[in-house]
């Protein structure tokens, strides 16, 4: 489930209280009068068999006896009668309930176990929606309606905070409350036996009142619906995530480098990045968050103009920005001038711009008056130190009246404050946040809230960036990499030998060292002669993972007698100091001389939460040492390997610098997608490591590789937290003149292609197709339209020549649906070259979609179409669908299919 009925829970016309009371103190008493006092419009039923009546309002004994049947439930009672009230309130049509209770864990962890399935049993066959156990409770300020033990009523504002610790809730509320920043919803997930962050996150996208979404998440139920609704909310509003545990050991035992470069953190880190959500670190950081995000106007850039009537406080501001990354503006040379013009000819002349510590509220509005103005700057922080000469006061006024003055400005930058002191600037914050500008007590406090703007802006750029192709398309041979791994599991294997590790590497086109395999130390002497130059002589056992560790790679071996000797001693080494490791034999290998080659390392390891993860790093022996890496989720395109490689250290080693050449980034990436393709298609593979992949200017070149496996419980795709390009829905066609064209999944490269066909459309084609006039097909929306969710939604494109000698294509068209977070109903388009039309290929596309959202268990498609769009009413009657005026407006049509 998803949204179902959570509007029953948010937005109720009657609540009833299962559990109230009139014990002073107790968690009844205090839901009993939060529930009372907040002015709830609706109708309130008090439940407990012990009263006849509660705060002056009747006690029901039961639910049966209840004159309606409640929207929603507020359960607290002991733990073992929750599954049969949920059962009742169920049959008799309840929607939702939100279980207060706890005592579901630790205890008596098992009997939890067994109580909280029941509960889930018993609110499924009627769709009853469950938040809880264990939790605070929902607090809806715009719907008056407070069903929490709280201690505080929030105030009514327009951000949504949704926390798995009702204590944590209960901390922001009180900050908050104190600093009057209001809230559309305070949500406690409590043990999320139903209702989790993936259908809080679809509601809160939807809901008008909430404009931005904040997360206290320590862990998550379903991976793939937790991205598919943070990847959706995110691109509608700013979601905002403080993860508990971040230094929770991995569980797993990882017998990888990737594996133990892993963690839990660090896997979460990658899903919110991937899902364009801004992670805070801690509650301090969500506090200037929850501040800059209610407060602050949009960001357009990341250049900061620093202003202070304290130099000090200047450079320890400016010191946090470029700890975090973050750039200084540089000053228009008209800006200085002006400025030189109202300030003390002792001011800085530059970014920090100290206006000098007598500067008073006309200094700083003269000078705020300028710096509006500077078209090269995206934010200001102004920041003001207490003396005893000028009132701080009196400069807030000042910077607010100036901001006042200036609001016409077209592209007016965004403004922070930053009010030193305790007493001194206690008038001065309320001063600003009244005018909605957030104001921070220290710089360091002002440069973070700044910068938590500066990477929502990333992250919303990254989802909207348009996608290059990718260079060198491979097609892997994944059949042979099924094979070797069917042979190895039939033996009972966890691991490939290190000859089918580099069968599977090279089946995915990913380049491997030429190497022999050889049993014993002769046969090693012997395939030397192969080779020429220096040798490379490596260990084969099925016991021992890293080689250099135990001695087992002995490289610039001369000869093959050289290798022979060196092959005999490893022998009894490892005889001597591993006598349970298995040797089955030797590896040799000629010596890659790459004098400017960067050691790497690529791996794939699986979480149990988000199942598989890439990662990119600095490679070598000493990997573990350095631990310079970045983690991703698969499915990758060149566009997000190249953000996850400029994430490390090594990325910037990668660069030309001195005498080194840059390295051939594009290969490096391809790699990664290379990999990312082969976890996606093989779901026996758990972990993998190439280490060193060496790069340098002339590409890749794997050197070693391990890769682990075990039998597979489902489908490959099945285990991935984001679904990826389906292969499968590709379909070749031949048209009545011969040309043959591709009938495939829309993927984010076709930006190009979508805004050709855009560009190929008369002013009434693009009124009939998008409803209105467009000039042009903006970069957003075009990218909304190609960078999909498969989960959700599905585009289906034809691509093929432009003509029969031409191996360049183009997009010919296509057809989509996106589907509501139910699965329940899903809205239609359809889009073709105007050369196409009459070709019968809006017939087949919509033929092949209505299949498609049939076989997904869709119930009904709909499409809204202009009244005069006479070709696509006549395609939609032929097909089935029904046709009626949208909202009494004569010149829309909607259009519905039931499936």
């Amino acid at each position: 489930m998803t949204i179902r009925n959570l509007d029953a829970i948010f937005s109720p016309a009657s609540v009833a209280l299962i559990g109230a009371s009139r014990t002073p103190k107790s968690i009844g008493a205090v839901l009993t009068d939060n529930l009372l006092k907040t002015g709830f419009p609706g109708q309130i039923y008090l439940v407990n068999p012990r009263y006849e009546s509660i705060r002056e309002h009747r006690s029901y004994p039961d639910i049966k006896s209840l004159p309606v049947t409640p929207d929603l439930a507020i359960i607290a009672t002991p733990p073992r009668q929750i599954p049969e009230i949920i059962a009742e309130l169920a049959a008799n049509g309840t929607r939702g309930a939100v279980v207060i209770t706890a005592g579901y864990g630790e205890k008596e962890k098992e009997n939890g176990k067994r109580w909280k399935q029941a509960i889930l049993e018993a609110s499924r066959p009627n769709l009853l929606r469950v938040i809880g156990p264990n939790c605070l409770g929902i607090m809806v300020p715009g719907q008056c309606l407070n069903a929490s033990f709280g201690h505080l009523n929030p105030l009514t504002g327009n951000l949504a905070f949704v926390a798995q610790s009702g204590a944590l809730l209960t901390s922001v509320l009180d900050w908050a409350t104190s600093r009057e920043i209001g809230f559309s919803h305070f949500v406690s997930l409590g043990d999320m036996v139903d209702v989790d962050f993936g259908d809080m996150l679809d509601y809160l996208a939807a809901d008008g009142p909430t404009q931005a979404i904040l997360l206290y998440i320590e862990s998550i139920t379903n991976a793939r619906k937790f991205m598919s609704a943070a990847r959706a909310a995110a691109r509608l509003k700013p979601v905002i995530v403080v993860k508990g545990g971040r230094f929770t050991e991995s569980a797993q035992a990882a017998a990888s480098h990737t594996g133990a470069l892993a963690g839990i953190d660090g896997v979460f880190d990658a899903a919110f990045r991937r899902a364009g959500i801004l992670r805070v670190m801690d509650m301090e950081a969500l506090f200037n968050a929850v501040e800059t995000l209610s407060m602050a106007r949009p960001l357009s850039g990341d250049r900061l103009a620093i202003l202070t009537n304290g130099g000090g406080v200047g450079v320890l501001a400016t010191d946090t920005l470029i700890e975090k990354q973050g750039r200084l503006a540089t000053l228009d040379p008209e800006t200085i001038a002006r400025l030189d013009e109202v300030l003390p000819p002792t001011w800085s002349r530059t970014n920090p711009i100290d206006i000098i510590g007598d500067a008073d509220g006309e200094r700083y509005h003269k000078a705020m008056s300028v710096l509006l103005e500077d078209k090269g700057v995206d934010a200001i922080l102004v920041m003001n130190c207490p003396t005893a000469i000028s009132s701080s006061t009196d400069s807030a006024r000042a910077v607010i009246q100036a901001v006042e003055q200036r609001k016409s400005i077209f592209r007016r930058p965004m403004l922070l404050a930053g009010w030193l002191g305790d007493g001194a600037a206690l008038e001065a914050r309320h001063l600003f946040r009244k005018s909605r500008i957030p104001c921070y007590q220290s710089p360091s406090d002002a440069v973070r809230g700044f910068m938590q703007m500066v990477r929502y802006q990333h992250s919303q750029e990254m989802l909207m960036e348009t996608v290059p192709n990718i260079p060198g398309r491979f097609t892997p041979d994944t059949e042979k990499v099924r094979r070797i791994i069917a042979q190895a599991l039939s033996k009972q294997r966890d691991w490939l030998s290190d000859d089918e590790a580099r069968l599977v590497l090279a089946a995915y086109d990913i380049p491997v060292v030429q190497a022999l395999f050889t049993a014993t130390p002769e046969e090693a002497g012997t395939a030397a002669a192969v080779f020429s130059g220096p040798l490379a002589l490596k260990i084969i056992s099925p016991d021992i993972h890293h080689k250099s560790d135990v001695g087992g790679v002995i490289l610039d071996l001369e000869n093959g007698e050289a290798v022979r000797e060196a092959a005999a001693h490893m022998q009894q080494r490892l005889t001597r100091e591993f006598p349970a490791a298995q040797l089955t034999g030797f590896s040799v290998q000629q010596m890659i001389r790459r004098p400017h080659g960067r050691e790497l390392i690529i791996g794939a390891f699986t979480d149990d939460q988000f199942g598989p993860v890439l990662l990119f790093g600095h490679g070598g022996t000493a990997v573990e040492v350095i631990r310079d890496k970045a983690l991703a989720l698969p499915p990758l395109n060149i566009h997000l390997a190249r953000e996850v490689m400029a994430r490390t250290r090594v990325y910037r080693l990668l660069q030309e610098y001195r005498n080194t050449p840059a390295a051939d980034i594009d290969a490096v990436a391809l790699s990664l997608v290379k990999l990312s393709q082969l976890v996606c298609d093989i779901a026996e593979i758990t972990e993998l490591d190439i280490n060193p992949l060496v790069a340098d200017e002339h590409g890749v070149m794997a050197l070693d590789a391990r890769i682990r496996i075990c039998p597979a419980k489902g489908e490959a795709t099945e285990r991935l937290a984001i679904r990826p390009y389906p292969r499968e829905l590709e379909e070749h066609l031949t048209l009545a003149d011969g040309r043959r064209l591709l009938l495939r999944p829309i993927r984010p490269e076709d930006e190009t292609g979508f805004q050709e066909i855009f560009a190929a459309l008369s002013p009434e084609e693009i009124r009939m197709r998008f409803l209105h006039p467009m000039n042009s097909l903006p970069h957003k929306l075009a990218a909304r339209l190609t960078q999909i969710d498969y989960a959700r939604e599905m585009a289906l494109v034809l691509e093929g020549p432009i003509n029969e000698n031409d191996d360049k294509t183009i997009l010919y068209g296509g057809v989509r649906i996106i589907a509501d977070p139910d699965n329940e109903e899903a809205e239609f388009a359809i889009l073709l070259r105007k050369e196409m039309t009459g070709s019968g290929l809006g017939p087949m596309l919509m033929r092949r979609i209505i299949d498609y959202a049939r076989n997904r268990g869709i119930g009904k498609l709909f499409g809204e179409v202009l009244t005069d769009n006479t070709p696509m009413l006549r395609l939609a009657a032929a097909f089935g669908f029904t046709c009626r005026p949208v909202r009494d407006d004569a010149g829309l049509r909607l259009l519905e299919l039931k499936l």
